[in-house]
Parts: structure tokens; sequence; C-alpha cells
């Protein structure tokens, strides 16, 4: 009986030593969320004023770094921008030669479209960063709806009133992403 009793508590003091290096390590954490194609986020973030923390926070909640990603309702690439958006991107930008293929498949193509239209949403809504993610996912004119008419107020602290599921757990993803790099990642 002693023996199965010092087995047991041997067992808990590893399985609490294991939890406090999985809590506290960097590396651990780094691996578990880890950052790809951190020149393209740099360079499309720089290129136009958006937070890399940011950009690769909306890449991990859209396809978590998955290149060639169509969803269900046609979005296309990384940062999973609808066809009519990229191709609206695409005119004012001035952007040449960039194909749904390319959208699709290149990361350093999807990045510069997705940052080029975080920078239009960020300018959308006055520079209120969790206005333009929701945004993002619902569209800037449902979110300009809700800030006009008062059923959100465009903060964190009232996501949850978005009246949209998807949006409302999008938004709390990405910022989940967002705080979880800068700390990961302070220089960027």
């Amino acid at each position: 009986m002693r023996v199965l009793l010092k087995k047991r508590v041997l067992l808990v003091l590893l399985l609490g030593l294991i939890t406090i290096l999985f809590l506290k390590s960097d590396w651990l954490a780094a691996m578990m969320y880890p950052v790809h194609f951190k020149d393209d986020i740099r360079a499309s973030a720089s290129n136009y004023g958006v937070e890399p923390h940011l950009v690769a926070a909306i890449i991990r909640s859209e396809t978590n770094y998955r290149t060639g990603q169509e969803s269900r309702k046609g979005a296309l690439g990384l940062m999973q921008v609808m066809p009519d958006t990229a191709d609206w991107v695409i005119q004012k930008a001035g952007f040449t030669e960039v194909t749904e293929d390319m959208l699709k498949h290149r990361a350093d193509v999807s990045i510069e479209v997705g940052a080029w239209y975080l920078k239009s949403l960020y300018k959308q809504f006055d520079h209120n960063k969790i206005a333009a993610i929701a945004a993002y996912n619902a569209g800037p004119g449902n979110v300009r709806k809700w800030l006009d008419s008062g059923l959100w107020d465009g903060t964190i602290d009232s996501v949850k009133e978005i009246p949209f599921g998807e949006t409302r757990h999008y938004v709390q993803r990405v910022i989940y992403y967002y705080n979880k790099y800068k700390d990961l990642y302070p220089s960027f």
C-alpha cells in the first residue's frame, strides 16, 4: 500500500513539475505559437502601418499558416480574403498581376492584400483595432451598422454584445493570439 502511495505522490509531483515547465517555458510556448512567413508579415505590416503581431494573429486564426486554403464561403489564402474584396483591394492599391490562384497559394500575395485591407479597415473605423478585427470577419457594413445603432460600442470589453456569434468568437481568438504573439515575440 505504501509503495502505491509513494508512486502516486511521485506521479503528482512529476505532473506538477511538467505543468510548471509548460506554463513558464518560453521555448515551449514559441513551439506552440509559431509564426511562419515572418519576413513577409514584417514587410507588409511595415508597408501599410499595421502591427505585425496583429497580421500574424489574423493568419493564425484564419488558416493557422496553411497556404492554399479556401473557406466554405469562398475566402482565399492565408488571410482568407473574399475574392470581391481582393479585387477591390487590388484595384485601390494598384497591385498588378495578382490572380485568385496567387492569392490562394502564395503567402506573400495573401499577406500583402490582407495587410492592405486591414489598413483600410483601420482607417474606416478611426484606428479602432477591435472594430477593424470585427470588420475583417463580418464586413465593414455590418460593423458600421452595429456601431451606429448602438448594438456594440467597438470595445474589447463589450465583445459579448457583437450580434454575430462567429464574429464575437473571432475577435476574442484574434486578440488572444495577438497578445500571445506580443508576449512571445516582442521585437517582431
